[in-house]
């Protein structure tokens, strides 16, 4: 990324020089999340992160936009991820005109070829050997911070800073992190209780410890802001950042811990052998056409199963802007004694939900779902958003019953 830092420089002073008002990235987990942190690290409102596919969300985004005046950036390490390819297609239909777009990709995919077709502004390829969850300093989370205009080379350097300790036989940041969390582990406590996350490391720390641990029915359970003395089964790890520009440092130590807690645990934290389930049986019911999904079970009823070690997850496939609704429901599982973690869907699908189908059968799911509104149609597809978010809802839930996960979903 060194060598490439004139050519982020240059395209972010070509948006300025453009008179862009807002950027909208449109990408999923290990494409989003670093973003996302580096938006609220440094307060960039013009940033918009479009993880979701609820209609009201959507149409709540592009009536805030000027349209003309949006840079949009696809990114897709795969180029096929569905949710950017409709979010794509369907602001192209709004503004058809490449300017208006870039693309973050893998060399050789779908989404490469799609912006070549459509003249966008501009490609930046990713390096395949990198994996999704581990790419905060490639070009995933770098091109959108130049676009905000954090300086990339400041970056870089705490990064570069970090890697050479974690090189270290003694005082090496990464490894002791990396031992702390798998230690506790083996001493029963698997829940991360993560501190000082308040902005928004902890959902990308969420995906990256989840995803790559939660396997071979193990797995540490990454919970920001849950209390880390409520019970034995929790560990305390804390965010170490006393300057915005040291998230390079702690987005490398803590991938540098993720590989060695995986390598103690015994387990590749560099697969995902259970994203695809909840893939496989949403593709298969959007073929079978309208979703629906009636509400099965209760919360109480949920509780009632509850063991000890086990924590509760709320699944919300609802409109982001009602996330606050779920603390109540997060209450009930935290006085019942549970850890409580919270995942707004279909994003939770290419983070969390690794974990809970291939990690420990620890976990109560709650799925809980809202009004997804009227149907928003999707250019070149025979279903629209609101078909497609009930179709990830129900596939993740059919797939997690396969497991044999207790599982219950209600409507708010």
């Amino acid at each position: 990324m060194r060598e490439r830092e004139a050519e982020l420089t240059r395209f972010a002073e070509s948006v300025v020089l453009d008179d862009f008002q807002d950027l909208v990235l449109l990408g999923m987990g290990g494409s989003s999340l670093a973003p996302e942190v580096i938006r609220r690290t440094f307060q960039v409102e013009s940033l918009h992160v479009l993880d979701t596919t609820h209609p009201t969300a959507i149409r709540r985004l592009e009536a805030s936009l000027d349209l003309e005046r949006t840079l949009f950036v696809g990114a897709s390490k795969s180029g096929g991820t569905i949710e950017t390819r409709s979010h794509l297609d369907y602001f192209w239909e709004k503004v058809p005109n490449g300017r208006n777009f870039a693309a973050i990709t893998d060399p050789g995919s779908a989404l490469e070829k799609l912006a070549w077709e459509r003249e966008f502004r501009a490609i930046f390829h990713g390096e395949p050997t990198i994996g999704g969850r581990y790419s905060a300093l490639s070009v995933f989370g770098l091109v959108p911070a130049a676009i905000m205009g954090v300086r990339v080379d400041d970056l870089l350097d705490r990064a570069e800073a970090m890697a050479d300790a974690c090189k270290s036989a003694s005082g090496n940041p990464g490894l002791e992190l990396g031992l702390a969390l798998a230690l506790n582990w083996e001493d029963g406590r698997d829940k991360v209780c993560v501190e000082g996350a308040e902005n928004g490391f902890g959902l990308w720390v969420e995906q990256l410890i989840a995803e790559s641990t939660g396997k071979d029915d193990r797995g540490l359970v990454p919970a920001p802001g849950e209390d880390p003395g409520g019970g034995p089964d929790r560990q305390g790890a804390r965010v170490d950042l006393r300057n915005d520009y040291d998230l390079g440092a702690e987005f490398f130590r803590w991938e540098f811990a993720t590989a060695v807690a995986g390598a103690v645990l015994g387990i590749n934290p560099f697969d995902q052998p259970h994203v695809q389930a909840a893939k496989d049986r949403a593709t298969a019911m959007l073929e079978g056409g309208d979703v629906t999904l009636p509400e099965e079970g209760s919360l109480d009823g949920l509780l009632a199963e509850r063991r000890a070690g086990d924590y509760l997850a709320i699944q919300a496939f609802v409109d982001p802007a009602r996330e606050e609704e779920l603390e109540a429901l997060a209450e009930r599982g935290r006085a019942a004694g549970l850890v409580v973690t919270i995942g707004l869907g279909p994003r939770y699908l290419h983070s969390t939900g690794q974990l809970h189908k291939g990690g420990a059968n620890n976990v109560l799911c709650l799925q809980v779902v809202d009004d997804h509104g009227e149907e928003l149609a999707i250019p070149g597809r025979e279903f629209g958003f609101r078909r497609l978010i009930a179709a990830q809802a129900a596939g993740d839930y059919e797939a997690l019953r396969e497991k044999g996960r207790r599982v219950a979903r209600i409507a708010i």
